[in-house]
């Protein structure tokens, strides 16, 4: 039987009351996700739906993100989800259709069969041995040397139906295996042949090698949605929603970044002080008059007959705050306390002066970092290095660095300071410095702490969040969104 072409395969479009259901529960799940679709949106999604044809699966993606994606960084989101709820095949796909071994071993359904050399059998009737793993490593080579995206979408299905089924696993427990696949299979072993390849076809070795990596990336991603994919058969869209696709970036937690999330996330943190400067420019603006001047108005009413028809104000004094920043740069909140510092001296035009100390055990200033005009890799890798010099001996510990901070820089303070503290408020059982703390926070004009774990995790372990809540009134901010409202009621 001749093999479907995949890339053709898009599900049929359901009719009726099927339709509006999958595309209620696509929108919930976009929501949910973080991509604000409004009701006016989701209505203008049925109205460019109506108007496509169901039989192309590209088009109607694309129509939907024109309806209802307004930000280029919510679009791998909106792709994910998309591929859950209007998968482009179902079941084992192309996977189904790898060749059968000779000697004719048969699935009987159960996820998995032995054959007469006690070789693991997968669905489809497809071998899993070293010489099917030879082969299949083979064929994804080439592919990868030739960039071939079409065959590389049907190896990505079929690599998962051989080597990422777990049949007879537990009650709640998925039948397939992204990580299992890929660890059989190990497509990053493959990087420096894929570079020999593009080398012979003329390449740099510069472009080779990041064309290799990308590739590789690439496809590990796609053996990733379709995992999710067969998951989402088995359990529901909704499901692998809520567990297995990540929020937008602006909603994705700071303490569950990867390295890629990172990079991104440092691309958008100007912008974002950008808008944010833009919004609070606007509004300082529209509230630029001051309070009633009651005997200027009531003198120019003289002219109306003591009818006030034009209201005088006292000018509005200009009111700007000095900012000193404390910053928990310990491994488990390096990152948030990072973005959060590059945020605040983005906004430093909005404050009278900003000053920024780190710590860990001890503290150490960092304010130079952040000259004008410095590059934002500098400040980076400078803040990464000047690690070192927050620690004596490489534990948190909050009081000895609230101490220090007391003891070394009386003068940060004042009152006309606010103080932002960031950090988990985890301190290995310490000493907490409580009243040195208040007697720092009875000085400042206002005091913050900005905590990046969840709610429900507060006072749970060596947290103490209450305790220091109780001092310093203390705030959630796990995200973008979160951080960005913040410093916008802050200023």
């Amino acid at each position: 039987m001749a093999a479907p072409d995949p890339a053709a395969s898009a599900p049929p479009a359901p009719r009726g009351s099927g339709i509006l259901d999958r595309h209620l529960a696509f929108v919930e799940a976009l929501r949910a996700a973080g991509l604000p679709v409004s009701l006016a949106e989701d209505l203008d999604a049925i109205a460019v739906l109506g108007a496509l044809d169901w039989d192309d699966r590209v088009v109607v993606r694309e129509g939907y993100a024109a309806a209802v994606v307004k930000k280029h960084a919510q679009r791998p989101t909106f792709d994910a989800l998309f591929d859950l709820y209007f998968p482009r095949m179902t079941g084992d796909g192309v996977g189904s259709l790898a060749p059968q071994d000779d000697d004719g071993g048969d699935d009987d359904g159960t996820g998995g069969t032995e054959g007469a050399d006690g070789a693991e059998e997968q669905p489809g009737g497809v071998r899993d041995n070293a010489e099917a793993l030879s082969d299949f490593r083979q064929q994804l080579l080439e592919a990868l040397v030739a960039g071939d995206q079409e065959r590389l979408s049907q190896l990505a299905a079929e690599m998962v139906a051989r080597f990422g089924a777990m049949p007879g696993r537990g009650p709640g427990l998925s039948s397939w295996s992204a990580y299992t696949a890929l660890q059989r299979v190990a497509p990053q072993e493959l990087v420096d042949r894929i570079v020999e390849g593009l080398l012979a076809q003329g390449r740099t070795e510069e472009e080779a090698t990041r064309a290799a990596a990308q590739r590789v990336g690439g496809f590990t991603a796609s053996v990733e949605n379709d995992a999710r994919r067969r998951i989402a058969e088995e359990k529901g869209p909704d499901h692998v929603a809520k567990v297995a696709v990540k929020p937008t970036l602006d909603r994705l937690d700071f303490l569950q970044m990867r390295r890629t999330d990172l990079e991104q996330m440092r691309r958008e943190i100007y912008p974002l002080a950008r808008r944010l400067a833009t919004r609070l420019t606007q509004e300082h603006h529209a509230q630029r008059r001051g309070p009633l001047d009651f005997r200027r108005t009531v003198r120019a009413s003289v002219s109306t007959g003591g009818v006030p028809l034009v209201t005088h104000h006292r000018p509005k004094r200009p009111h700007r705050t000095e900012l000193v920043v404390l910053c928990d740069v310990s491994g488990s909140v390096a990152n948030f306390a990072q973005f959060t510092l590059m945020l605040v001296f983005a906004l430093r035009d909005q404050f009278r002066g900003v000053r920024a100390f780190t710590f860990i055990d001890h503290i150490h200033e960092v304010t130079p970092y952040f000259r004008p005009g410095a590059d934002l890799q500098e400040v980076m890798a400078d803040l990464a290095a000047s690690t070192a010099h927050a620690a004596l001996w490489g534990r948190t510990n909050y009081g000895r660095a609230i101490e220090r901070f007391a003891e070394q820089h009386p003068d940060a303070i004042g009152p006309k300071t606010s103080l932002l503290v960031l950090g988990d408020a985890r301190s290995n059982y310490s000493d907490l410095a409580l009243e040195t703390l208040r007697g720092i926070t009875d000085q400042t004009r206002n005091a913050w702490w900005l905590n990046p774990e969840h709610r429900r995790h507060w006072d749970t372990g060596d947290s103490a969040a209450r305790r220091y809540g109780e001092v310093v009134p203390m705030v959630e901010c796990r995200n973008l969104t979160q951080l960005a409202e913040f410093v916008h009621d802050l200023l």
